[in-house]
Protein backbone atom coordinates (compact mmCIF):
# COMPACT_ATOMS: atom_id res chain seq x y z
CA UNK A 1 0.00 0.00 0.00
CA UNK A 2 1.16 3.59 -0.87
CA UNK A 3 1.99 5.68 1.80
CA UNK A 4 0.89 8.60 0.41
CA UNK A 5 -2.78 7.90 -1.15
CA UNK A 6 -5.23 10.17 -3.17
CA UNK A 7 -8.25 10.30 -1.25
CA UNK A 8 -11.83 11.60 -2.78
CA UNK A 9 -13.81 12.77 0.39
CA UNK A 10 -17.55 13.69 -0.30
CA UNK A 11 -20.01 16.15 1.93
CA UNK A 12 -16.33 17.73 2.83
CA UNK A 13 -17.46 21.43 4.60
CA UNK A 14 -18.39 20.20 7.86
CA UNK A 15 -18.65 17.61 10.44
CA UNK A 16 -17.44 14.19 9.77
CA UNK A 17 -16.32 15.15 5.97
CA UNK A 18 -14.33 18.09 7.13
CA UNK A 19 -12.34 16.10 10.18
CA UNK A 20 -11.39 13.27 7.12
CA UNK A 21 -10.11 15.86 5.02
CA UNK A 22 -8.23 17.68 7.92
CA UNK A 23 -7.11 13.78 8.98
CA UNK A 24 -6.04 13.10 5.40
CA UNK A 25 -4.14 15.49 4.80
CA UNK A 26 -1.95 15.90 8.26
CA UNK A 27 -1.56 12.15 7.10
CA UNK A 28 0.60 13.57 4.06
CA UNK A 29 -2.29 12.37 1.73
CA UNK A 30 -3.82 14.43 -1.48
CA UNK A 31 -7.37 15.35 -1.20
CA UNK A 32 -9.75 16.06 -3.42
CA UNK A 33 -13.03 17.24 -1.24
CA UNK A 34 -16.34 18.01 -2.23
CA UNK A 35 -18.93 20.42 -1.18
CA UNK A 36 -22.32 21.80 -2.32
CA UNK A 37 -21.61 25.61 -1.84
CA UNK A 38 -19.29 26.56 1.29
CA UNK A 39 -15.38 26.59 0.63
CA UNK A 40 -13.69 24.30 3.02
CA UNK A 41 -11.98 26.25 6.31
CA UNK A 42 -8.67 24.50 5.31
CA UNK A 43 -5.70 25.47 3.09
CA UNK A 44 -3.05 23.06 1.72
CA UNK A 45 -1.31 22.50 -1.59
CA UNK A 46 -2.49 18.77 -1.45
CA UNK A 47 -6.51 19.98 -1.38
CA UNK A 48 -8.37 20.32 -4.28
CA UNK A 49 -11.73 21.56 -3.82
CA UNK A 50 -14.83 20.25 -6.37
CA UNK A 51 -18.18 21.73 -6.28
CA UNK A 52 -20.75 18.84 -6.32
CA UNK A 53 -24.30 18.12 -6.21
CA UNK A 54 -24.27 14.07 -4.93
CA UNK A 55 -27.67 13.38 -6.40
CA UNK A 56 -26.68 14.37 -9.78
CA UNK A 57 -24.70 11.52 -11.68
CA UNK A 58 -22.71 13.43 -14.10
CA UNK A 59 -21.16 15.87 -11.60
CA UNK A 60 -20.08 12.81 -9.59
CA UNK A 61 -18.15 11.31 -12.89
CA UNK A 62 -16.12 14.37 -13.36
CA UNK A 63 -15.75 14.93 -9.26
CA UNK A 64 -13.88 11.28 -10.00
CA UNK A 65 -12.20 12.53 -12.79
CA UNK A 66 -11.24 15.34 -10.91
CA UNK A 67 -9.27 13.25 -8.20
CA UNK A 68 -7.88 10.96 -11.00
CA UNK A 69 -6.27 13.84 -12.65
CA UNK A 70 -5.12 15.36 -9.69
CA UNK A 71 -2.11 12.75 -9.64
CA UNK A 72 -3.17 9.94 -11.64
CA UNK A 73 -4.73 7.94 -9.21
CA UNK A 74 -7.77 7.15 -6.62
CA UNK A 75 -7.02 5.11 -3.40
CA UNK A 76 -9.86 6.23 -1.32
CA UNK A 77 -13.30 7.08 -1.73
CA UNK A 78 -15.44 7.98 0.83
CA UNK A 79 -19.04 8.45 0.62
CA UNK A 80 -20.07 10.89 3.46
CA UNK A 81 -22.70 13.42 1.95
CA UNK A 82 -25.97 12.96 3.29
CA UNK A 83 -28.64 14.13 5.53
CA UNK A 84 -31.52 12.82 7.51
CA UNK A 85 -35.16 13.32 7.00
CA UNK A 86 -37.87 13.42 10.34
CA UNK A 87 -40.99 12.59 9.22
CA UNK A 88 -43.54 9.70 9.96
CA UNK A 89 -43.79 7.77 6.97
CA UNK A 90 -47.49 9.03 6.29
CA UNK A 91 -46.02 12.43 6.41
CA UNK A 92 -43.23 12.67 3.87
CA UNK A 93 -43.86 13.65 0.22
CA UNK A 94 -42.69 12.13 -2.65
CA UNK A 95 -40.36 14.68 -3.54
CA UNK A 96 -38.77 14.61 0.19
CA UNK A 97 -38.68 10.73 -0.49
CA UNK A 98 -36.90 11.52 -3.92
CA UNK A 99 -34.38 13.36 -2.83
CA UNK A 100 -33.15 11.81 0.40
CA UNK A 101 -33.09 8.65 -2.02
CA UNK A 102 -30.93 10.69 -4.31
CA UNK A 103 -28.51 12.22 -2.19
CA UNK A 104 -28.04 9.50 0.54
CA UNK A 105 -28.32 6.26 -1.52
CA UNK A 106 -27.46 6.97 -5.06
CA UNK A 107 -25.12 9.47 -4.71
CA UNK A 108 -22.76 7.19 -3.31
CA UNK A 109 -23.49 3.96 -5.67
CA UNK A 110 -22.84 7.15 -8.66
CA UNK A 111 -19.49 8.00 -6.96
CA UNK A 112 -18.82 3.94 -6.33
CA UNK A 113 -19.34 3.36 -10.12
CA UNK A 114 -17.37 5.82 -11.75
CA UNK A 115 -14.43 5.17 -9.31
CA UNK A 116 -14.16 1.58 -9.62
CA UNK A 117 -13.00 1.05 -13.17
CA UNK A 118 -9.67 3.48 -11.51
CA UNK A 119 -9.53 1.17 -8.86
CA UNK A 120 -9.59 -1.70 -10.70
CA UNK A 121 -7.05 -0.56 -13.59
CA UNK A 122 -4.82 0.22 -10.49
CA UNK A 123 -4.86 -3.07 -8.72
CA UNK A 124 -6.17 -1.52 -5.23
CA UNK A 125 -8.27 0.93 -3.77
CA UNK A 126 -11.07 1.50 -1.08
CA UNK A 127 -14.68 3.01 -1.19
CA UNK A 128 -15.92 3.53 2.32
CA UNK A 129 -19.47 4.36 2.74
CA UNK A 130 -20.59 6.37 5.70
CA UNK A 131 -23.35 4.47 6.98
CA UNK A 132 -24.66 4.61 10.66
CA UNK A 133 -26.65 2.30 12.95
CA UNK A 134 -29.88 3.77 11.04
CA UNK A 135 -28.35 0.92 8.55
CA UNK A 136 -29.13 -1.68 10.68
CA UNK A 137 -32.30 -0.50 12.46
CA UNK A 138 -35.31 1.26 12.10
CA UNK A 139 -36.92 3.92 13.93
CA UNK A 140 -40.18 5.93 14.14
CA UNK A 141 -39.53 9.20 11.91
CA UNK A 142 -36.39 8.18 10.58
CA UNK A 143 -37.97 5.38 7.88
CA UNK A 144 -36.96 7.52 4.53
CA UNK A 145 -33.16 7.73 6.30
CA UNK A 146 -33.12 4.50 7.27
CA UNK A 147 -34.48 2.89 3.78
CA UNK A 148 -31.27 5.04 2.01
CA UNK A 149 -28.92 3.93 4.73
CA UNK A 150 -30.17 0.10 4.18
CA UNK A 151 -30.13 0.30 0.48
CA UNK A 152 -26.24 1.35 0.65
CA UNK A 153 -25.85 -1.14 3.44
CA UNK A 154 -27.47 -4.04 0.78
CA UNK A 155 -25.53 -2.71 -2.53
CA UNK A 156 -22.48 -2.01 -0.38
CA UNK A 157 -22.55 -5.53 0.93
CA UNK A 158 -22.83 -7.35 -2.78
CA UNK A 159 -20.09 -4.89 -3.98
CA UNK A 160 -17.61 -6.21 -1.80
CA UNK A 161 -18.04 -9.62 -2.98
CA UNK A 162 -17.81 -8.73 -6.75
CA UNK A 163 -14.55 -6.89 -6.36
CA UNK A 164 -12.73 -8.30 -3.45
CA UNK A 165 -10.48 -10.45 -5.97
CA UNK A 166 -9.86 -7.05 -7.81
CA UNK A 167 -7.75 -5.79 -4.77
CA UNK A 168 -10.73 -3.27 -4.07
CA UNK A 169 -11.71 -3.34 -0.48
CA UNK A 170 -15.08 -1.97 0.76
CA UNK A 171 -15.82 -0.48 4.44
CA UNK A 172 -19.34 0.36 5.99
CA UNK A 173 -18.85 2.48 8.94
CA UNK A 174 -21.93 2.08 10.89
CA UNK A 175 -21.76 4.98 13.25
CA UNK A 176 -23.82 6.12 16.42
CA UNK A 177 -23.99 9.59 18.18
CA UNK A 178 -21.44 11.86 16.95
CA UNK A 179 -21.27 15.54 17.88
CA UNK A 180 -21.78 17.49 14.98
CA UNK A 181 -24.98 19.48 13.35
CA UNK A 182 -26.19 16.63 11.76
CA UNK A 183 -29.09 16.50 13.97
CA UNK A 184 -29.56 19.48 14.90
CA UNK A 185 -29.30 22.54 12.02
CA UNK A 186 -28.36 19.96 9.32
CA UNK A 187 -31.75 17.71 9.74
CA UNK A 188 -34.59 18.40 7.88
CA UNK A 189 -38.57 17.91 8.71
CA UNK A 190 -41.89 16.93 6.50
CA UNK A 191 -44.78 18.97 7.49
CA UNK A 192 -46.08 17.02 10.67
CA UNK A 193 -50.08 15.07 10.55
CA UNK A 194 -50.63 16.17 14.34
CA UNK A 195 -52.46 12.87 14.57
CA UNK A 196 -48.56 11.71 15.51
CA UNK A 197 -48.22 14.21 17.79
CA UNK A 198 -48.56 11.89 20.68
CA UNK A 199 -46.04 9.56 19.61
CA UNK A 200 -43.33 12.05 18.32
CA UNK A 201 -43.20 13.08 21.50
CA UNK A 202 -42.43 9.87 22.97
CA UNK A 203 -39.99 8.57 20.63
CA UNK A 204 -38.61 12.15 19.79
CA UNK A 205 -38.76 14.31 23.24
CA UNK A 206 -40.77 17.07 21.35
CA UNK A 207 -44.34 17.30 19.02
CA UNK A 208 -42.51 20.47 17.98
CA UNK A 209 -41.75 20.54 14.12
CA UNK A 210 -38.76 21.33 13.35
CA UNK A 211 -37.35 20.90 16.95
CA UNK A 212 -35.86 23.92 18.49
CA UNK A 213 -32.11 23.97 18.55
CA UNK A 214 -29.90 26.67 19.26
CA UNK A 215 -27.45 28.25 16.38
CA UNK A 216 -24.53 26.23 15.95
CA UNK A 217 -26.27 23.33 18.30
CA UNK A 218 -24.84 19.84 18.20
CA UNK A 219 -26.35 16.63 18.70
CA UNK A 220 -24.08 15.18 21.23
CA UNK A 221 -21.54 12.36 20.94
CA UNK A 222 -18.21 11.15 19.72
CA UNK A 223 -16.12 13.88 18.42
CA UNK A 224 -15.83 13.45 14.31
CA UNK A 225 -12.31 13.89 14.97
CA UNK A 226 -11.82 10.72 17.02
CA UNK A 227 -14.22 9.19 14.34
CA UNK A 228 -11.78 10.38 11.32
CA UNK A 229 -8.91 8.82 12.82
CA UNK A 230 -10.75 5.40 13.10
CA UNK A 231 -11.41 5.11 9.50
CA UNK A 232 -7.69 6.46 8.59
CA UNK A 233 -6.28 3.67 10.25
CA UNK A 234 -8.57 1.19 9.31
CA UNK A 235 -7.87 2.49 5.59
CA UNK A 236 -4.08 1.78 6.51
CA UNK A 237 -4.66 -1.80 7.91
CA UNK A 238 -3.94 -4.46 5.32
CA UNK A 239 -7.30 -6.10 6.25
CA UNK A 240 -10.24 -5.56 8.12
CA UNK A 241 -14.34 -6.18 8.45
CA UNK A 242 -16.88 -5.15 6.69
CA UNK A 243 -18.61 -2.96 8.50
CA UNK A 244 -16.81 -0.91 11.03
CA UNK A 245 -18.73 0.33 13.91
CA UNK A 246 -18.05 3.36 15.63
CA UNK A 247 -18.71 6.57 17.84
CA UNK A 248 -20.84 6.25 21.52
CA UNK A 249 -23.62 3.66 21.93
CA UNK A 250 -23.28 2.14 18.04
CA UNK A 251 -21.96 -1.47 19.42
CA UNK A 252 -25.18 -1.46 22.24
CA UNK A 253 -27.52 -0.14 19.42
CA UNK A 254 -26.70 -2.49 17.01
CA UNK A 255 -26.53 -5.47 19.99
CA UNK A 256 -30.20 -4.86 20.80
CA UNK A 257 -31.58 -4.59 17.20
CA UNK A 258 -29.83 -8.06 16.33
CA UNK A 259 -31.46 -9.43 19.16
CA UNK A 260 -34.84 -7.87 18.89
CA UNK A 261 -34.69 -9.23 15.10
CA UNK A 262 -33.50 -12.82 16.06
CA UNK A 263 -36.76 -13.09 18.48
CA UNK A 264 -39.04 -11.77 15.50
CA UNK A 265 -37.77 -15.10 13.70
CA UNK A 266 -37.31 -17.06 16.63
CA UNK A 267 -41.49 -17.43 17.12
CA UNK A 268 -41.42 -18.71 13.50
CA UNK A 269 -41.69 -22.61 13.50
CA UNK A 270 -39.16 -22.71 10.69
CA UNK A 271 -36.81 -20.46 12.77
CA UNK A 272 -37.98 -22.75 16.13
CA UNK A 273 -36.74 -26.00 14.21
CA UNK A 274 -33.15 -24.67 13.71
CA UNK A 275 -32.59 -23.68 16.62
CA UNK A 276 -33.82 -27.32 18.68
Amino acid sequence: MRTTQTWLITGASSGLGLALTQQALAAGHHVVATTRKEALPVEDPRLTVVRLDPADREECRHAVEEACRVTGRLDVLVNNAGYGLVGAVEEISEAEARAIVDVDLFGPMWMTQAALPIMRRQGHGHVVQISSTGGVGAMPFLGLYNAAKWGLEGFSEALAAEVQSMGIRVTLAEIGAMDTQWATSGMRFSEPNSDYDELREQVLGTATVPWPSEPGATGGGTAPDEIARSILAHVAAESGPLRLVLGDGAADQITTVLERRRQDYSTQPGFQRTQN
